[in-house]
């Protein structure tokens, strides 16, 4: 999701006010030299002066606010002012803030037209003064875009993640215990079984909000399409690379796959009017043994639930099979208007680098913190949600399954394409076929309008 996709659905703004001092090697649109031992020593910074960072989050996740508070604490002279809406109106607004009222941080949801509009900034120079491109290149791919805006995955840099999030299947291992499931599905009929099995004993099989301008089924509906198909066309699609389509075999198998469970009555009655938040909130009290969401969510509920919830990634069709998952980082970018692009961007750094900023980003985040493939991790306690999500991404590096989230294919397909059709899935009035037809429709009219 939203995330996140993280796919979540926090936006947190930052305004930065007063004058930077000490601040270099700014990031600007014009190729940077190469990064030596003295350009790194006078990378930016957010200097001894006052300074206010306007920032831009999702509402309902503590990650951003905590790292934010952190940051205050190792350098007293920044504080914040921090905006928030919900992920959907940040999805629905972010052109109009990022032109009218630039945040110096802000949560995205899709970069493709906000590059194109010119109001991102272009983090080149800034990766080369503080050496993310010796990062993981799969970390930062997702958030490169070719000249002029057109095909993601290549090109410049033009946003950073908090953390590296991921998707799976969260579980209440009471309520699975009541069914007789002791360990995580293997298979997809395996997991078919579980929630057949929940709905006879009178467990409602999933917890998932579809209410709203974000529509939460697909998150189970890319995990299908997942365990169907192949991940590299999906990725390809997200990545609007020439020719890609959504409407493919495996997955209309997928489509109806998840029309199945809508029909054998698996999710809430009621989960068209369900949104994030009451998903979660009915999940901790126990109504749903399944819930299709992000380790973003796995802090929490190692608090909520402490030793009750497990987690595994979506089983594939034959036992043994590889694995994929919603795997991106949870994106923020730098005004191209910001005031103080250098502190933000020193932050976004920091959030990789700091000992402390990496341990608030597994302990809240619940997710892999972004960085250097050698930085040292924090350490969890084995018996913990975080642990188990932390296992299942490095099983998504192991298969090479990570994917993009198919509601970031374009600004606008998550809020006027995937969600309405799914909405319209439950109540009956589209079918798997019309479903995919109509999204690529619109897919194929919003890329060549971009």
């Amino acid at each position: 999701m939203s995330r996140r996709i993280r796919w979540s659905g926090a936006v947190l703004t930052v305004v930065v006010g007063g004058t930077l001092a000490g601040c270099g090697a700014p990031g600007g649109d014009a190729p940077q030299p190469e990064a030596t031992s003295a350009s790194l020593a006078a990378a930016p910074a957010c200097g001894t002066a006052p300074v206010t960072l306007n920032a831009y989050i999702e509402t309902g996740f503590p990650l951003p606010k905590e790292l934010s508070t952190e940051f205050s604490k190792q350098h007293p002279n920044v504080k914040w002012n921090i905006r928030e809406d919900q992920f959907a109106v940040i999805t629905q607004n972010a052109p109009r803030v990022l032109a009218d009222d630039p945040p110096d941080l802000m949560r995205l949801p899709q970069v493709s037209e906000l590059v194109k509009n010119n109001l991102l900034k272009n983090l080149d120079g800034y990766a080369k003064a503080f050496g993310w491109d010796s990062w993981p290149a799969s970390q930062l791919e997702q958030m490169r875009m070719a000249p002029g805006g057109k095909t993601r995955g290549e090109g410049s840099l033009y946003a950073m993640g908090l953390n590296f999030s991921m998707t799976g299947v969260f579980y209440n291992k009471k309520l699975a215990a009541k069914i007789g499931m002791s360990s995580p599905p293997a298979t997809l009929a395996e997991l078919d079984d579980a929630l057949a099995k929940a709905k006879s004993a009178g467990i409602p099989p999933i917890a998932q909000f579809n209410g709203g301008a974000t529509g939460g089924l697909a998150f189970p509906l890319q995990d299908l399409m997942a365990a169907y198909g192949p991940s590299g066309p999906i990725n390809d699609w997200i990545y609007q690379k020439p020719g890609a389509t959504i409407d493919t075999p495996s997955n209309l198998q997928a489509t109806r796959h998840l029309e199945k469970w809508i029909k054998a009555g698996y999710f809430w009655k009621d989960v068209n009017a369900v949104d994030y938040a009451t998903m979660m909130s009915r999940f901790i009290k126990g109504e749903g043994l399944f819930m299709f969401n992000g380790d973003w969510e796995s802090g929490n509920l190692d608090k909520q639930m402490p030793g009750d919830v497990g987690f595994f990634l979506m089983p594939p069709v034959e036992q043994g099979g590889k694995q994929a998952a919603m795997s991106a980082p949870l994106t923020f970018g730098i005004s191209s208007r910001a005031k103080n692009a250098d502190c933000a961007a020193y932050f976004l750094n920091w959030v990789a680098t700091d000992p402390k900023a990496r341990e608030i980003g597994v302990k809240v985040g619940g997710s892999h913190p972004m960085g250097p493939a050698d930085a040292p991790m924090p350490e969890v306690a084995k018996d913990t949600v975080t642990a188990s999500t932390l296992a299942a991404g490095a099983k998504i590096a192991e298969d090479n399954g990570a994917m993009d989230f198919i509601a970031n294919a374009t600004g606008a397909i998550y809020a006027k394409s995937w969600t309405p059709q799914l909405q319209k899935l439950v109540a009956g009035q589209q079918n798997p076929e019309g479903l995919l037809k109509s999204v690529q429709s619109d897919y194929t009219t919003q890329v060549g309008g971009s």
